[in-house]
């Protein structure tokens, strides 16, 4: 039997450096028995030159024929069109393919009779599943950069500073959200020197936050956390009253950074445009949920920087990660070889959706859409777990990889 073929190609959207594999992680699927096809230079933006794969024991091709013999495609972000083109039955693609958001690609997908899994499904509450979270590993990364581009943006020293000229005050830093990325950033900017406080909704977020020296702040809303143990969704009185709250601390910070993402949701406004007006000029705001649906800051665009008529710095960072890409891949790439663990039998992929972690993570299969929540997104009918659903047929008017908002 030839042994399963992992495939890697090289990532196209704007502003992405990362690639799904490593040559660490190459090495490790060798060892074990696979083989991979790396597409020429698709490590190079991560300081991951195609010598490294082949010492790794990668075979490098082309990318039509990466996608073409590879029975895994791993990628980082939603896979372009002519990827999409190049598909075939049976095929396990792997990655963050932000399902939620990539209906129409979904439907495609399942047209296409490929076996789709997305990492933004995967149940993170999981013991089992946390070598697979792809999201918490790369929200890591990006609290980290966030910390280091706010520091870079600010106009002042990070730290108290004693000088024979004089003593500069540290900078005050807030940080709303205590998930992931919020920690990691709260512990990056502590380190720098700041004076940090972490802003949560859930009051059992104290105890992570202090834990890392900075202060705790939360809102007067009740139990703002859901199950597991993540931050729930606020109704719109919930969400007014907690907005008008921040609005009359986040004046006194000098850099704000903000880490509330909603999967497959516009993320909720938590910094408006009065509070900015109301910032002290050279102010910075680090936007980690700036993407094409919005950001928690007003005015804030994704992988840019502005600078308003009051002086304040908006960095839009929703895809932060990408800028540490070497740490990021070699992370993410980690998640890959585990998440395609959980779905081999004896070196075969298996699908059994009896398995929670597959049931989860697995968006279509065998001509299906399977994940509950896309078949209520795109109003399909629900089927009773012990049922098979019919295959499904796309609606050709709609470009593959056109983004919409679920109903």
């Amino acid at each position: 039997m030839s042994p399963l073929m992992v495939g890697v190609v090289a990532e196209t959207a704007h502003a992405e450096h990362r690639v799904a594999l490593d040559p660490e992680a190459v090495a490790r699927l060798v060892r074990t028995g696979k083989a991979v096809l790396i597409e020429s230079g698709a490590g190079a933006a991560a300081s991951f030159p195609d010598e490294s794969y082949l010492a790794a024991g990668a075979r490098l091709a082309a990318r039509a024929e990466v996608i073409a013999r590879s029975d895994v495609l791993g990628v980082v972000g939603s896979p372009s069109d002519d990827i999409v083109e190049g598909l075939h039955p049976s095929q396990l693609l792997i990655g963050l393919l932000d399902p939620l958001n990539n209906l129409p690609l979904i439907q495609v997908l399942a047209s296409k009779r490929v076996t789709a899994a997305a990492f933004e499904l995967l149940p993170r509450t999981l013991s089992r599943a946390q070598s697979m979270d792809a999201l918490s590993s790369q929200a890591s990364a990006a609290g980290y950069r966030a910390a280091i581009v706010a520091a870079e943006s600010f106009g002042r020293y990070l730290p108290m500073m004693i000088t024979a000229s004089g003593t500069a005050r540290p900078a005050s830093v807030i940080v709303i959200g205590a998930g992931v990325a919020g920690l990691q950033a709260i512990a990056t900017a502590k380190r720098l020197g700041a004076v940090v406080t972490g802003y949560d909704v859930r009051p059992a977020s104290r105890g992570e936050v202090e834990s890392l020296g900075a202060q705790f702040q939360t809102s007067s809303i009740a139990e703002g956390a859901a199950a597991g143990g993540y931050a729930r969704a606020l109704t719109a009185d919930e969400q007014a009253q907690q907005q008008q709250e921040l609005a009359d601390k986040l004046t006194a910070f000098d850099i704000i950074i903000t880490t509330a993402k909603v999967p497959g949701h516009t993320p909720p406004l938590l910094v408006s445009e009065a509070t900015i007006a109301a910032l002290k000029p050279g102010s910075v705001c680090i936007d980690l949920a700036a993407s094409e649906l919005g950001g928690n800051i007003q005015g804030s665009i994704n992988g840019k920087r502005i600078t308003t008529l009051g002086g304040v710095v908006i960095v839009g960072g929703g895809n932060l990660a990408s800028d540490l890409p070497a740490s990021s891949s070699q992370m993410y790439a980690r998640n890959i070889s585990a998440l395609l663990d959980s779905f081999l039998v004896d070196g075969v992929i298996t699908i059994d959706t009896s398995d929670e972690i597959q049931k989860s993570v697995l968006i279509c299969h065998d001509g299906q859409i399977i994940n509950a929540a896309l078949r209520t997104a795109l109003q399909l009918e629900t089927v009773a777990p012990d049922a098979q659903a019919a295959p499904f047929e796309p609606d050709a008017s709609i470009p593959p990889n056109q983004k919409v908002q679920p109903a």
